[in-house]
């Protein structure tokens, strides 16, 4: 059984853990803005109404709270297809509504889009935030992977390409249509929902 001092300690461990995602929600926009090599504590201070001094408490410093905070919105990301994935009943649906939502978050989160690709582009110079790119990574590979998977379920089929494939062949589609459509080609949103039910058609 625990003791009354172990169980304070937990509860302080869990309120700081909470306190940590919530000041790292609320900078995250101001890190998407301005890009990680333009962003510093400071400039996030500026454009919120966090203090220095309470994000050097919360966090190592500028690298720790762009892991945190890069790893609450793309661990969103990475469950906002299971409704689609659960509830599709043909392969056709699947593909209709997996192409609309895909363009909607093209369409409504681009900057977040944009400031995670510039994380991982960082990440091959950055020790600081490394090994949370990479879990990232895993976490949207997943994604992918079962979104695959369910197609080819509901086509009684098995994927013709793997797991490492699928996710690379996707993100690259998005990474080209997110370019696009930040230069301003809003025919990238249709590109993106036509293109992805495409691959998926073709994954099997």
């Amino acid at each position: 059984m625990s003791t009354s001092t172990e169980r304070a300690e937990r509860a302080a461990a869990n309120k700081f853990a909470a306190r940590r995602r919530e000041l790292a929600d609320s900078a995250l926009e101001a890190i998407a803005e301005r890009g990680f090599a333009n962003t510093g504590l400071r400039d996030i201070s500026a454009r919120t109404e966090l203090s220095t001094g309470i994000l050097h408490y919360y966090f190592d410093g500028k690298d720790d709270l762009i892991a945190q905070a890069i790893w609450q919105y793309k661990s969103e990301c990475a469950r906002r297809y299971d409704p689609i994935i659960e509830t599709s009943i043909s392969a056709d649906e699947l593909i209709a509504r997996f192409g609309v939502e895909i363009s909607a978050t093209l369409r409504d989160e681009s900057d977040m889009h944009r400031l995670w690709y510039d994380l991982r582009n960082q990440a091959l110079f950055e020790d600081g935030f490394r090994e949370t790119i990479v879990a990232i990574d895993e976490l949207l590979t997943d994604m992918v992977w079962a979104v695959v998977e369910r197609h080819a379920e509901l086509r009684g089929a098995t994927p013709t390409i793997d797991r490492a494939t699928a996710y690379s062949l996707f993100d690259g589609l998005f990474l080209n249509c997110l370019i696009a459509y930040l230069r301003g080609d809003l025919d990238a949103l249709d590109h993106i929902r036509i293109r992805s039910g495409n691959l998926l058609a073709a994954s099997v």
